[in-house]
């Protein structure tokens, strides 16, 4: 007979499962609460999990008991379990894998948090140091920033949308926006673009700011969530995974460069830190601000739509001039180096100025008609089709569509169809042979640890270093400063930007657009921009050279709209990994499927280690629609022990 006095308890474990019923014994009653680190049996051992919450149906039979709980106070908020909550739901995923992806170890590990007294914030803060560099990029609203503090003060969610005029803009606009304000939490892509930004907010904020990225080690990261907790520190800057920091309460959450591809998650559970975070600060009433010099479609499309409120700064900004290079009718001295570009080159190192030599080696080959410029792409799709070496074959990666290499173009007929791209070392020899000069190169194949890009990124400020030759790699590594003061660069040469235009995606263009400015933002307003294709007619440069966004972003809408590509749909790509050919199986419940969403494939390959993958691309305009098919397919292969399954929602790629 149970007591009705006995309290049961639901506890979530960091693996991929759901939470498990717990009977709360008499002495840790008041005491468990949601959100707070407890142990329990599970299976044949003591795991460490969180409390969800009281238990709305009482279990029969055998039920264990909680065995300790630590700490003082809870880990998670209600906010955050809510969140954890939705996010199961929304990225189709265990409750369990959330946690695993919002708590690290070290908040396991950390057996109790020690008593320690909560250093005051710092009575006066001084002021930030100031120069050219923000100044020259553009006057930082007032009004802007008048409306986005008195949101912040009024504890109520909204979500703003900063398009700035460059990357030293973004970062001065959010460390205004912090002045006042607390509990705070600061994204950016990528752990090297955390060295331009913190030493800015450690400045101005002290110790109040703290870092939280998956580079830093076992020790500092236990540190900062310690502070965390204890209320020591509340500004956290990091990387995707910050979102989750453990504020009891957030007032604001800026997200920079927000179009960045790196806010989501590659592997496991595939999160998007950006629209976490949004739905973060919804729930927790907080002031979300989304901050690029390239806004992403989606983002813009929201302020169109009425969910967010855009921003844009006021006057004029100088910029570099961007020039585009037709190579069908240039002079060439390399198959994809232009006599303009070396001769501009030459002009500025004589001047003793900075140039930078940009290449793709994204890992895509292409096929591209030199006489009409036709990409060969796919009938279904119309993506471009990626060339496959060791079958010598053509592949849609959405739907599967799988052709033989032609030997014509199937556009105009002609024979002059080859293939794309040319490495960074091959475009280093030739450099350094045209100039007679000695060049520095940088990629992910000459850096791979942090000190060794750290020293590269020194050795390019010196100024018997003229000429750079490097990757994205490189550009997403340079901080704001490389457009300005001693040491910066004057020009900058984007040698195959047929391959960032045409990747096998249907926003390649506007991914192109957001390299491009990326790489623009780090030139010196006085400088210039070459960028050689084949494809000059393209939408893309139109608006590039007259730094025209707005309308470029109609263009792009009016063009997805017809395919019915997001934002006008949703994406769900789900993939099943099997040593069996699911063929049949599948083409059964595609069979079943309603009418209202969308089916692309299967796509059909085998992975390295020899088992079948097969893709299907979900779209539909209807979100739950989408769900419930995923839903639907993972529950039929739920019980095989043969097949894998992977999902992911709103995918970046495919």
């Amino acid at each position: 007979m149970i007591k009705s006095s006995m309290e049961f308890l639901d506890i979530l474990f960091p693996i991929n499962l759901g939470p498990f019923t717990y009977r709360c014994p008499d002495e840790l009653l008041g005491v468990a609460e949601p959100g707070m680190i407890v142990s329990a049996p599970l299976k044949n051992r003591i795991a460490k999990g969180i409390i969800t919450g009281k238990s709305l149906i009482v279990p029969s039979g055998d039920v264990k008991d909680i065995q300790k709980v630590y700490g003082d106070a809870p880990v998670l908020s209600s906010n955050m379990i809510n969140l954890l909550r939705w996010m199961s739901e929304y990225y189709l995923t265990e409750k369990g894998v959330v946690l695993k992806t919002m708590l690290p170890k070290e908040a396991f590990t950390k057996v109790r948090p020690r008593k320690a007294k909560i250093p005051p914030y710092p009575p006066s803060i001084p002021p930030l140091p100031r120069g050219d560099k923000e100044e020259s990029k553009g006057a930082v609203s007032s009004l802007a920033l008048n409306l986005i503090q008195g949101s912040i003060n009024k504890k109520a969610y909204r979500t703003f949308l900063l398009h700035a005029p460059s990357s030293a803009y973004e970062y001065s606009f959010v460390v205004k926006i912090l002045s006042g304000a607390e509990n705070a939490i600061l994204l950016i892509p990528e752990v090297s673009q955390i060295d331009t930004l913190y030493p800015l907010l450690k400045e101005k904020f002290g110790e109040r700011v703290c870092l939280l990225h998956s580079g830093l080690s076992r020790g500092k990261r236990s540190e900062a969530i310690e502070r965390i907790l204890l209320g020591s520190s509340d500004i956290v800057l990091g990387t995707r995974s910050a979102v989750f920091a453990p504020l009891k309460k957030v007032s604001s959450i800026a997200v920079l460069h927000e179009h960045s591809s790196s806010y989501k998650q590659g592997e496991g559970l595939r999160y998007s830190g950006r629209d976490v975070a949004v739905m973060r600060g919804y729930l927790e009433r907080a002031t979300v601000l989304l901050s690029s010099i390239c806004p992403s479609i989606e983002s813009l499309y929201n302020c169109r739509s009425g969910k967010y409120n855009l921003v844009k700064p006021e006057g004029d900004i100088k910029k570099p001039r961007v020039r585009v290079i037709d190579m069908k009718h240039e002079k060439l001295l390399k198959p994809y180096l232009s006599k303009r570009v070396i001769d501009a080159s030459m002009r500025y190192i004589k001047n003793d100025k900075k140039v930078m030599f940009l290449i793709n080696r994204r890992g895509y080959s292409l096929l591209q008609c030199t006489e009409c410029n036709y990409i060969q792409e796919c009938p279904d799709c119309r993506i471009p089709l990626v060339f496959h070496k060791h079958d010598s074959s053509l592949k849609c990666h959405y739907c599967g569509y799988i052709s033989d290499v032609p030997e014509s173009c199937l556009r105009c007929k002609g024979y002059s169809v080859k293939l794309l791209g040319a490495g960074t070392q091959r475009v280093q020899e030739d450099i350094e042979e045209l100039l007679g000069i000695k060049t520095l190169r940088l990629d992910s194949d000459v850096s791979r640890k942090r000190s060794e890009v750290e020293g590269l990124i020194g050795a390019m400020y010196k100024d018997d270093v003229r000429i750079i030759v490097g990757t994205k790699f490189m550009t997403r590594r340079l901080g704001p400063e490389s457009s300005s003061g001693s040491g910066g660069f004057s020009m900058a040469a984007i040698l195959n930007t047929d391959l960032f235009l045409n990747l096998p995606d249907f926003r390649s263009v506007e991914k192109a657009y957001q390299e491009i400015s990326s790489i623009i933002d780090k030139i010196e307003p006085q400088g210039e921009i070459f960028i050689q294709t084949r494809m000059p007619q393209n939408y893309l440069f139109k608006y590039l050279k007259d730094y025209n966004y707005d309308s470029f972003f109609r263009e792009e809408l009016s063009r997805r709209k017809s395919l019915r590509y997001p934002p006008y749909s949703r994406l769900l790509l789900i993939k099943f990994i099997s040593k069996k050919d699911l063929s049949r199986k599948l083409s059964e419940i595609l069979e079943r499927a309603g009418k209202e969403v969308e089916i692309l494939g299967p796509s059909i390959s085998k992975n390295t280690q020899g088992k079948y993958e097969f893709k299907l691309l979900l779209k539909s305009s209807i979100r739950g629609g989408l769900h419930f098919v995923a839903r639907t397919f993972m529950e039929i292969f739920k019980e095989s022990k043969d097949v894998k399954i992977k999902v992911d929602v709103d995918p970046i790629s495919i």
